[in-house]
């Protein structure tokens, strides 16, 4: 059931909720948070599509908040609000409001939402793209106990990554963060199998993606270890690979699906490392509404001390300088080495140089002194 409001207020809003329960028989119990999706026009039916698919596992009320950009100086300057209220099929397990700002409304969104929040239950906020830098210091993140970012929709995710680290507050989270979870729980569990010491880490993934970097800041975190970015083409991440005193430790997914975990002594193992959807990773995070500790002493490691990312080398590549059988150089191996053996021998071919000139000299000093004695 669907009910449309123009030029409407947040009072008429709730009013509108209370008619559509009654009419198709549902109670408003069961709804165990609000959840605030702020998001554009553009965005915003891929966002609530996910929250319905979520709100299976996680029955909320959902209010989805689009700012909409007047063209005119007179319509900026006039507030007004468009609602559409859903109830029952239309709104998953629970209930939607979508709410469209226009003019001045736009700077008051949390008075907008703020009498629309469920009693005595939790808020979580949302942004699928466009997220504030300092989440909790926004009017509508100091709402919520938790709020929920996405660095991978960033136009520059490694400034993103130092700047969420900078003005990161307890309830602070983000599905970049969310979409490497299986990825920590095997590498946590084929590490409880070894009794062994890591050495080094390297850690393979696509460029501009903000989950290979906390994967890599998780593992020099909590191990204490120096930990390598390398590029590859994807999808997402592909590979972790750890050497150990016991030999070497490979999470390999290269197709974006099935992933194999190999171990020194142990036979290859094929796990299941699917790309999840988005409404899977929101679902995860509504599991849990207090501060993630693990979350952020990986993002305060720091992005920059994982060096600049480098291109991996292909295992044909690999293999291929395994195979030659060419000797190296001497002095290719050490540049110290190569740099003095071509000084010296540009000293030599200039010290042989004079002295080819100066025989030269001296047959032509005879020449003249013959020639002044003949005279």
């Amino acid at each position: 059931m669907k009910i449309d409001l123009t030029e409407t207020t947040a009072s008429k809003v709730n009013k509108a909720l209370v008619q559509g329960r009654r009419t198709i028989g549902t109670p408003a119990i069961g709804m165990v948070l609000t959840l605030v999706i702020v998001t554009d026009e553009e965005n915003a039916y891929d966002a609530l599509k996910a929250a319905n698919e979520a709100s299976r596992e996680h029955p909320s009320r959902t209010l989805v908040v689009i700012k909409r950009v007047s063209r005119s100086p007179r319509d900026r300057a006039k507030a007004r609000l468009d609602a559409e209220v859903r109830v029952g099929a239309d709104a998953g397990t629970g209930e939607t409001v979508v709410l469209r700002l226009y003019g001045e409304a736009i700077n008051h969104a949390q008075s907008v939402v703020l009498p629309l929040l469920l009693p005595d239950a939790p808020v979580v906020v949302w942004w699928p793209v466009n997220a504030p830098v300092d989440a909790a210091r926004d009017p509508l993140g100091a709402l919520a106990q938790r709020r929920v970012t996405d660095m991978y929709t960033a136009e520059n995710p490694i400034r993103e990554l130092a700047e969420r680290a900078d003005a990161y507050s307890p309830g602070d989270t983000d599905l970049s963060w969310t979409r490497i979870t299986p990825w920590r729980s095997m590498l946590a569990a084929a590490l409880d199998q070894l009794p062994c010491k890591v050495a080094e880490v390297e850690v393979e993934g696509e460029e501009f993606n903000p989950s290979v970097e906390l994967l890599g800041m998780w593992l020099a975190d909590r191990l204490g270890v120096p930990v390598r970015r390398l590029l590859s083409a994807g999808p997402g991440l592909t590979a972790v690979r750890m050497e150990t005193d016991c030999g070497p430790v490979a999470l390999d997914r290269a197709d974006g699906s099935l992933a194999t975990l190999s171990m020194q002594g142990q036979p290859d193992r094929n796990v299941a490392l699917k790309r999840r959807e988005t409404s899977e990773l929101l679902a995860e995070e509504l599991r849990r509404l207090d501060p993630d500790d693990t979350y952020a002493s990986a993002l305060k490691y720091g992005v920059d001390r994982l060096g600049e990312p480098q291109r991996a080398q292909t295992p044909l590549a690999a293999r291929a300088a395994e195979s030659s059988d060419e000797p190296a150089p001497a002095d290719a191996a050490d540049p110290a080495k190569a740099a003095d053996t071509k000084s010296e021998a540009s000293e030599g071919s200039e010290s042989s140089g004079t002295k080819a000139k100066a025989p030269a000299k001296k047959s032509a000093s005879k020449k003249a002194a013959s020639k002044a004695a003949s005279e």
